[in-house]
């Protein structure tokens, strides 16, 4: 679908004015992940008919842990999953860690059914230990299509949802809401927690045969779930201007801020440190943030300096 098709929508907006995805990455470093197939409510975890039981159960796992709570449903033609899925009482159930230096680890429950997560022991996830589930050895990709939450994760999520799915098959799953609805489709890439928007169906499938590959994405990646924004922001800024593709380019040292200036620090693969230094900002442009009617200016980065080791300026 093209953004003339859906002029008044925040993603179409936020295509039309050309604002970067970068930094924006949702923030998440700990995953709790249930298969409920079927219609979803724009609060998921309520309105999805998960046992009320459940639900107040997930709900204290995701303040208590806290995790990134979100439901997943199998991708079919038709938003809100398959009748089959629907009426089947197994489901499937991910739990895992992503880190702030890249990385991470996902692992995986079958329940016969969804009441039985009630008895399982997450509290591991909270010190980022294994909590027993068969450990999962392959990237997991998620594409939001929560519709009843913002009709742009339905309008783009959808197409690239199927998109993933024709070339990775089962581990591609429908998600509930991730944040950022003004660059839908979003695509998270399990368990390292790097996020991807403004993708659709002629476009998704790039972002996930790089992370296949190793590699990072430029453009149209928003980041790493578990660093904060203008960390992720300097990360991609660092990429960009060194062509550092490689997932395991550059690894998270630290941060130090001063007013709306970061500077952060990274480790290179060869051992030398790599120092970034951005500048956050707003858009002088106030416009939609979501199909719900926030209205806002998104904030900006700009990468003031770069320097590899002690005495080698890239800025």
């Amino acid at each position: 679908m093209t953004m003339s098709t859906v002029p008044d929508r925040c993603a179409a907006l936020a295509r039309a004015h050309g604002e970067p995805v970068l930094g924006s990455a949702s923030r998440a470093r700990r995953w709790l992940l249930v298969e409920q197939p079927g219609a979803w409510g724009r609060d998921a975890l309520r309105e999805s008919g998960l046992p009320t039981r459940v639900a107040d159960h997930l709900e204290v796992l995701r303040r208590g842990l806290p995790a990134r709570v979100l439901m997943l449903r199998r991708t079919s033609s038709t938003e809100g999953g398959g009748a089959d899925d629907a009426a089947r009482a197994s489901r499937t159930v991910f739990a895992g860690v992503s880190h702030p230096g890249g990385g991470g680890w996902l692992e995986r429950f079958h329940l016969e059914e969804v009441s039985q997560l009630v008895d399982l022991d997450l509290s591991g996830l909270s010190v980022g230990r294994s909590v027993g589930g068969e450990p999962v050895t392959e990237p997991v990709y998620l594409v939001c299509t929560n519709g009843k939450h913002d009709a742009c994760c339905a309008t783009f999520g959808l197409p690239a949802a199927r998109a993933v799915r024709d070339l990775v098959g089962d581990r591609a799953w429908e998600c509930s809401h991730v944040g950022g609805d003004r660059f839908a489709g979003n695509l998270v890439c399990l368990p390292d927690g790097i996020l991807y928007g403004h993708l659709d169906a002629a476009t998704a499938t790039a972002p996930v045969q790089a992370h296949e590959a190793g590699r990072i994405l430029p453009g149209v990646c928003r980041g790493r779930s578990a660093l904060p924004f203008p960390v992720q922001a300097a990360e991609l800024l660092a990429r960009e201007r060194l062509g550092l593709d490689e997932l395991d380019a550059l690894r998270y040292l630290g941060a130090d801020r001063s007013g709306e200036r970061f500077t952060v620090r990274f480790a290179l693969v060869d051992g030398r440190e790599l120092v970034a230094t951005v500048r956050r900002g707003r858009d002088a442009l106030e416009r939609m943030l979501a199909c719900g009617g926030e209205v806002g200016a998104p904030p900006t980065y700009e990468l003031d300096s770069l320097q590899v080791g002690h005495d080698r300026s890239l800025g």
